[in-house]
């Protein structure tokens, strides 16, 4: 595959710390306009533009796009961005919670995108998509770094590794307590060593930001089309790539996605349990919260109490001979408590249901189910099953991967017209 360098936007040494931001997609309306209140040189200004305007403004209008475009420049021309003309990469390590992940900030084909190469395991909804179309193009610049994971190659492993041997361009903690170290390769010899090493790699996956991704890719083929009518196409354009970090699988943390159910359809805590024992689980009170530990298993919070929720044993041997997809603990739960049980049949549209990233704890479970509602633990999804069933060329349910830490924007920009 095709991992390139290329000219970066980014902070000067000294802002990095005040620019970075967690992804767009992360904040609703509100939590973005006051995040970005108190931090007047965050990204998030940028990438959410609508937190410049009232609360009553359109934040899909072309005014507000134009206003992250009027940002991006202003931020460029005070100095707090740079604009680095050297093709280089980048290497990004992340450090949360003891767990560090280290990737290659790169710019990837929209060609192999297109040609499976670098795989999905997510559809993507329009909506989402148009809101980003519309920001590339009004900044013609990439701001998200799509999340994108490889098979292991032990050797450009020791290659990174040997990059970090020298001095950071930025080392930072933000203010969620990630510490974030960034090291640029543009030595020729370093920048050749790396890209040899991509090419040995058959394919990656997106881990995280398919909206982002479909986006990059939708506004690459709209400019290649407008140069191909020109006669000016050559299929080196910075718009025929999209920015991304490259991580290996084996250092990836996931963490459950978990589910919330507003109400029990009418059923007394009882009365679902009972449904729960008839859907094939064996279920059994718990003295306190329920995290589970192995496959298979769910935790089950409804009217102030836990219960340890695991297969019975025929329902288990069954579900190990089914595919990829069916093997997932967040399809067996929709399979066979969410859309029987509850009628929870659409989890992309059903106003009834909500997910909880696992790094939020349970007590927001509990106290998002209430009286009347329900929440369920997971086992988080592992990395090989997201990768098997990508190779499969499948599709994972909506919500099943949390991945953290977070990439952060306005650290790498990638400037595409």
């Amino acid at each position: 595959m095709k991992a390139l360098p290329f000219p970066c936007i980014r902070p000067v040494r000294e802002t990095a710390c005040q620019v970075a931001a967690l992804p767009y997609d992360v904040f609703d309306r509100a939590e973005a306009a006051a995040y970005v209140a108190e931090r007047p040189l965050s990204f998030l200004n940028i990438d959410r533009p609508e937190t410049q305007f009232p609360p009553e403004q359109d934040m899909y209008a072309p005014e507000v796009y134009a206003k992250g475009a009027e940002l991006l420049h202003e931020r460029i021309d005070d100095g707090t961005l740079m604009c680095d003309p050297s093709r280089s990469y980048y290497i990004y390590e992340l450090t949360q919670a003891g767990h560090t992940q280290t990737g290659v900030v790169a710019v990837c084909s929209i060609d192999e995108y297109e040609q499976g190469i670098i795989k999905r395991h997510e559809n993507t909804r329009a909506e989402k998509e148009r809101d980003r179309i519309e920001h590339i193009r009004a900044l013609g610049v990439q701001t998200g770094p799509i999340f994108l994971t490889y098979r292991d190659e032990p050797v450009l492993t020791v290659i990174i590794e040997a990059a970090k041997g020298a001095t950071p361009l930025y080392d930072f903690t933000d203010d969620e307590g990630v510490r974030q170290r960034v090291w640029r390769v543009r030595r020729p010899e370093s920048v050749e060593a790396i890209y040899a090493m991509f090419e040995h790699i058959p394919c990656a996956y997106i881990a995280d930001g398919h909206h982002r991704t479909a986006s990059a890719v939708k506004v690459g083929l709209e400019l290649r089309e407008q140069a191909q009518q020109a006669g000016t196409f050559t299929g080196k354009e910075p718009f025929n790539y999209f920015l991304s970090v490259l991580f290996p699988a084996s250092q990836l943390a996931i963490l459950p996605y978990n589910r919330v159910v507003s109400d029990r359809g009418g059923m007394s805590a009882e009365q679902l349990v009972e449904r729960v024992r008839g859907a094939g689980y064996i279920a059994e009170e718990a003295t306190s919260p329920v995290e589970p530990e192995r496959a298979g298993d769910v935790g089950m919070y409804c009217d102030g109490r836990w219960w340890h929720l695991s297969l019975d044993a025929a329902v288990a041997e069954q579900i190990a001979h089914g595919g990829p997809v069916e093997r997932l603990d967040v399809s067996i739960l929709q399979e066979r408590l969410l859309g029987p049980v509850l009628g929870i049949g659409d989890v992309r549209h059903d106003p009834r249901i909500s997910f909880v990233g696992g790094i939020r704890g349970t007590r927001e479970l509990e106290e998002r189910a209430g009286a009347d509602g329900v929440a369920f633990t997971l086992h988080a999804t592992s990395i090989d099953q997201l990768l098997d069933v990508a190779d499969a060329g499948l599709l994972m349910p909506p919500k099943s991967t949390w991945f953290e830490p977070k990439l952060r924007s306005g650290i790498f920009m990638h400037r595409i017209a």
